[in-house]
């Protein structure tokens, strides 16, 4: 048995100016940006309430769009689930993995990012339900 839940939008900018595009989304959104990680210079993370998905910010080199996060706490059974129903696996990317839905949108399936997922999450068995 695994857990799994939305996660975070992420919203890829293909842009130089990548403080400018933070600036922008933040206004946009009505949420404050969260101070820059030093450690992850390509990405910025806006506010969201705790019972919300994350909003986060990342520049790429691919043309620009959004996509979602599925975090789980079984990150190989969340893929196999997926798998299962038609999505496929495209790349391992550091600690998560980029997906492809039957439907041709691409996201990643990663680890816990908003704590523990149990009682607040989707619990699937081995039959993937």
């Amino acid at each position: 048995m695994h857990h799994s839940r939305l996660s975070t939008f992420v919203i890829d900018c293909k842009v130089e100016d990548f403080e400018a595009a933070t600036r922008f989304w933040s206004a946009a959104l009505g949420r404050a940006m969260k101070p820059a990680d030093p450690d992850s210079p390509t990405y910025r993370e806006l506010e969201a309430k705790p019972e919300e998905p994350s909003l986060l910010i990342q520049q790429v080199e691919h043309e620009s769009r959004i996509h979602l996060d599925i975090e789980s706490d079984d990150l190989d059974a969340e893929v196999e689930r997926l798998e299962a129903l038609g999505a496929k696996r495209i790349a391992y990317v550091k600690r998560w993995w980029v997906m492809e839905a039957p439907t041709g949108q691409r996201f990643c399936v990663v680890r816990p990012q908003r704590g523990p997922l149990e009682g607040r999450a989707n619990v699937w068995d081995g039959e993937g339900r």
